[in-house]
């Protein structure tokens, strides 16, 4: 039977105890580098409760609206309920002693005014509520960032609690302000009620008023044309002689009138007395109102200001929070260089470390922009209540300025009234006068010329009063025209009131709070995580990558071990030269590749999407790095072997298999496209948890062309090599 070159290649591999060993022990290489990677990376965090934590709670504990706050006890309980770590609450020496000895990883220490820093948000100078965080970095540098991490977490479960507290008290403040409106809403339709029937009351005044200005104006003309009767008697005393019995009854009838009208318009004096008093207590009470407004809508004024300082603080957060977003993406850009010359072991925790960092400044920033819109939301309504609170002052100083209108009206109410009685009684003077003239006609016509000029004394007298009577009477009238507009203006104004205390009332009313209000007050934005192509946990999503570096390492650790080049007998020519070694490569790169999937899948549980994808992916990322290392290894030997370290470098730092590639500097990303675990990495993120079978062949495809170049240069130097040191040999033979 003919000696083939790839029968003495395997004769030569299992016969021979020193390469048999090493070649066996090579394919675990790849599983035992890769797989406790994973096994230690696998799910890191679900251990945390696990990691010891200090916490000192120094908080005295604060008073707030009768109400007793320990924030401090409420946070350690908290904190305690939770898995977040391994909490030891002690006194601030053990704790710092603690730290020293390397007892605990972190001391979280509250403060003494912790509480009391709560109750401070109207003041002047609001105090923050601080947290003092204190890592041992020097112990575990790693641990203290998880820790920065947890510190976020607790200072939102912080500012929640706080937040809820404050919402509470607004919404209490909002219910009793809404009751007061209700009370003021009640006075405001009684006082509605009373201006109404003022209103009627003036309205009949006006028109009691305008007929008494018209009866004047008639007695006055009466006036006159008596005095001009009088004047015609002195020369008829035979006419007056014959109707002086008739004007002596009219005479006293007529007298009888005037003492009437005489009580009639003191009675008027006096009621209008009293109701012009009443106005001047009815303004009086108004200006208490109007002040007491006013001093409402500062308060409310006050209000709308703290809304906006609170939402001020708010926007500062915000910036602040982007601040550490932007700071913490920076410091990662500026540790990757120092990352890079860590053991790989550190590279790959700092790396996931830092990742999570970015994403939890990203989610704060995030938040803090959302609770900036909703104290944006609390100042518009707190602007909102201010403008009500000017529309209802408003109304006041219109319902004031008809109120001084009406006082104003009252004094030339008073004096016509004055004026009336004085008139009437002078009325009834020259009455009594005309009685005794008639009186003395009768005795005889003798004395009828003295009665006569007597009489037109009386008539003048009559004559000048009437006048007053019938100006002073339309003054009146006029003065209760402006009345009764006045008291329109004060009817009108208490209705726009009423029904503006009963508007905000009912939009008071509506507010009412419970539990899960204060709630959304302090927590207004919910996060649903709703991701696609979901990955269970670390080791599942960094599987890609560790696979793809122990598939290289056991590729390069097989170049040590198997005689890339020397065959194990003469060669017969290049090509059987060539697939004797390649035969045994491949073989050795599938049980590589096969071994370390199927390990890595049924010991560590490794979730996957298209489990034969996996195990295709993995052999042709084994045989695409063998075929490589092959290709060095032949050309450059050891040289060779620095060569493919290199490679695996470059490949670990630009492959984007831990960080995305836009993270890691600008030069090194210019190698992801040229290295072939770039490509073996997302083939695995396909297989193992998109399963886009699209992008797993594109990237496949470019593994088959990296093997197949690869083999090719391989063959080229094989046939070179042949020509130069077996050629002869095989002529001559």
């Amino acid at each position: 039977m003919k000696k083939t070159m790839t029968g003495a290649e395997w004769k030569q591999l299992l016969r021979s105890r020193k390469m048999l060993v090493p070649m066996i022990a090579i394919l675990f290489i790849p599983v035992l580098y890769a797989g406790m990677f994973l096994w230690a990376f696998w799910d890191p965090y679900a251990n945390m409760d696990a990691l010891p934590v200090a916490i000192v709670n120094m908080d005295e504990g604060a008073e707030m609206d009768g109400e007793q706050l320990a924030l401090g006890d409420e946070l350690i309980s908290k904190l305690e309920d939770s898995s977040d770590f391994n909490f030891h609450v002690l006194s601030r020496e053990d704790a710092e002693e603690g730290l020293r000895q390397q007892k605990y990883y972190i001391a979280i220490e509250i403060p003494e005014n912790f509480s009391q820093h709560a109750t401070t948000l109207l003041d002047d100078n609001p105090e923050k509520m601080t947290i003092i965080y204190k890592p041992n970095e020097g112990f575990n540098f790693l641990s203290a960032q998880i820790g920065e991490t947890a510190m976020d977490r607790i200072r939102m479960k912080v500012n929640e609690e706080v937040t809820a507290t404050y919402a509470e008290q607004l919404f209490d403040s909002i219910k009793e302000m809404g009751d007061g409106f209700g009370e003021a809403a009640d006075g405001t339709q009684k006082l509605l009620d009373g201006a109404s029937e003022l209103a009627d009351g003036t309205e009949d005044l006006k028109g009691y008023l305008e007929t008494l200005a018209a009866s004047t104006i008639t007695l006055k003309d009466g006036s006159a044309e008596l005095a001009k009767g009088t004047n015609e008697a002195a020369k008829g005393a035979n006419e007056l002689n014959k109707g002086i019995g008739t004007l002596s009854a009219g005479a006293v009838e007529l007298q009888k009138g005037a003492k009437q009208a005489a009580g009639g318009a003191t009675n008027l004096q006096q009621g209008l007395t009293q109701y012009t008093e009443s106005v001047a207590q009815l303004k009086a009470a108004y200006a208490q109102v109007g002040q007491k407004e006013k001093e409402f809508g500062q308060a409310v004024g006050t209000l709308s200001e703290k809304a906006g300082a609170l939402h001020g603080a708010a926007n500062k957060l915000t910036d602040g929070a982007k601040s550490v977003n932007a700071g913490i993406n920076n410091l990662s850009e500026q540790l990757s260089p120092i990352i890079a010359t860590l053991p790989e072991e550190q590279q790959a925790g700092l790396k996931a470390a830092l990742q999570q960092l970015q994403q939890g400044s990203a989610e704060l920033s995030g938040g803090m922009t959302e609770l900036s819109s909703g104290t944006a939301a609390l100042q518009e309504g707190a602007s909102q209540v201010n403008g009500a609170a000017g529309q209802l002052r408003d109304g006041h100083a219109q319902a004031l300025a008809g109120l001084e209108k009406l006082d104003g009206s009252s004094a030339q109410l008073t004096s016509g009234a004055a004026s009336l009685a004085e008139g009437n009684n002078a009325l009834a003077a020259g009455l009594n006068s005309l009685a005794e003239g008639v009186a003395a006609a009768q005795k005889g016509s003798s004395d009828l010329s003295a009665g006569l000029n007597e009489l037109n004394a009386g008539t003048g007298t009559l004559q000048e009063g009437t006048g007053t009577l019938a100006s002073k009477s339309r003054e009146l009238a006029d003065g209760s025209s402006k009345l009764t507009d006045g008291m329109k203006e004060l009817n009108d104004g208490t209705l726009t009131l009423q029904e503006k205390l009963s508007e905000a009332n009912e939009t008071a009313s509506e507010v009412n709070p419970n539990e899960k209000t204060y709630e959304m007050a302090s927590a207004p934005v919910k996060v649903d995580k709703e991701g696609i192509y979901e990955v269970p946990n670390y080791g599942t999503g960094f599987a890609p990558y560790f696979i793809s570096l122990g598939l290289f390492v056991g590729a390069l650790l097989l170049s040590i071990v198997f005689p890339m080049v020397e065959p194990a007998m003469p060669p017969t020519g290049p090509f059987r030269w060539f697939t004797s070694k390649v035969s045994v490569l491949t073989i050795v790169g599938i049980i590589q590749a096969l071994v370390a999937v199927l390990i890595i899948k049924f010991a560590l549980h490794m979730e996957t999407v298209n489990m034969p994808m996996v195990i295709v992916t993995a052999i042709l990322t084994s045989f695409t790095f063998i075929a490589i290392v092959q290709m060095l290894v032949s050309m450059f030997s050891d040289a060779g072997r620095f060569m493919a370290i290199l490679v695996l470098i470059l490949q670990l730092t630009t492959s984007a298999g831990t960080f995305p590639l836009e993270l890691i500097p600008e030069p090194l990303q210019v190698f992801n496209t040229l290295l072939p675990m770039t490509y073996s990495v997302q083939a695995f993120k396909a297989s193992i948890s998109t399963g886009d079978m699209a992008h797993l062949w594109a990237n496949n495809g470019v593994l088959i062309g990296f093997t197949v170049a690869c083999l090719l240069i391989t063959f080229g130097y094989f046939a070179l090599l042949f020509k130069k040191r077996y050629s002869k040999e095989t002529v001559e033979a």
